[in-house]
């Protein structure tokens, strides 16, 4: 079978012509010109069949970057597993504003919690290396994926624990930015069920309630855990940041903002810890 053929065997069974490319990219080893430039080269026997489990795993449902094993987010490639979530662009958003918010700072301490791939805290990491990244999550799993991605690339002022948010943290630490994307989906919701968070472990998903439980448990302890002025940012969902911006105003924080992805959709919302009065004021 030659490599015109596969892909066009592929987007015969309802493939898109873009996945197709990929899986065949991924298989041979060719890139988009080559496939087209080398079409006519034929697949060794080992490469078709491994290309025709991949298709049979696509036209399941089972999403491309599981079954090539990486996803691009801000501009570098992450390895991902089904341990992890897949980076999405919408998660972008709360990359630019943790590195606004960072932008005075020189040597800040950064938590990012309930890590995953590592992509906030690899990314942070690399665009600051100045920082000291801290990055926790309970799941074994996908501790390990995120200190791959730490390593491949060289992001090493990242610091890893195993924690369910901030027990396992250490007596005293505090942070300049503590930064999360958490389970907030609601059970239930019809979307954990379709497309590709079929296949998305789903402890990273939901809170297995309303969706804001984890949200709360997050602001709930950032005030022990951020210096005087310090960060707190978190990722929710696009109809969630009326909830979000309450819990940070129930809490006491200050300067509260939310920002947008490309969609308009409210994305992620932060707030600061307010400096302790002084004394005798």
């Amino acid at each position: 079978m030659s490599v015109h053929a596969a892909q066009a065997l592929a987007i015969a069974a309802g493939l898109p012509a873009l996945e197709a490319r990929l899986l065949l990219s991924h298989v041979t080893g060719l890139t988009r010109t080559q496939l087209i430039t080398r079409d006519g080269d034929m697949l060794a026997p080992a490469q078709r069949d491994r290309f025709a489990a991949l298709l049979g795993r696509r036209l399941a449902g089972e999403p491309v970057a599981y079954l090539l094993g990486e996803r691009e987010f801000f501009g570098r490639a992450f390895r991902v597993t089904p341990d992890v979530l897949i980076p999405r662009p919408d998660t972008e958003i709360a990359v630019e504003a943790a590195l606004r918010l960072l932008a005075p700072l020189a040597t800040p301490v950064v938590l990012d919690m309930g890590t995953g791939s590592g992509a906030l805290a690899v990314t942070l990491a690399c665009e600051r290396p100045d920082a000291e990244v801290w990055a926790t999550d309970i799941s074994p799993g996908a501790l390990r994926v995120a200190q791959d991605n730490a390593q491949a690339l060289d992001a090493g002022n990242v610091r890893f624990l195993a924690s369910d948010w901030y027990a396992g943290l250490p007596a005293g630490q505090r942070f300049d930015l503590i930064v999360s994307n958490p389970p907030y989906i609601a059970a239930g919701d019809p979307h954990l069920v379709q497309g590709d968070l079929r296949f998305e472990p789903i402890d990273a998903l939901t809170d297995h309630g309303d969706g804001l439980s984890d949200l709360a448990a997050i602001v709930a302890g950032a005030a022990a855990h951020l210096r005087a002025g310090g960060w707190l940012l978190m990722e929710h969902g696009y109809d969630q940041g009326q909830a979000a911006r309450d819990l940070l105003a129930a809490a006491g924080m200050a300067d509260i903002f939310t920002a947008r992805d490309l969609a308009g959709h409210e994305r992620c919302t932060g707030a600061r810890l307010r400096p302790a009065p002084l004394a005798g004021a």
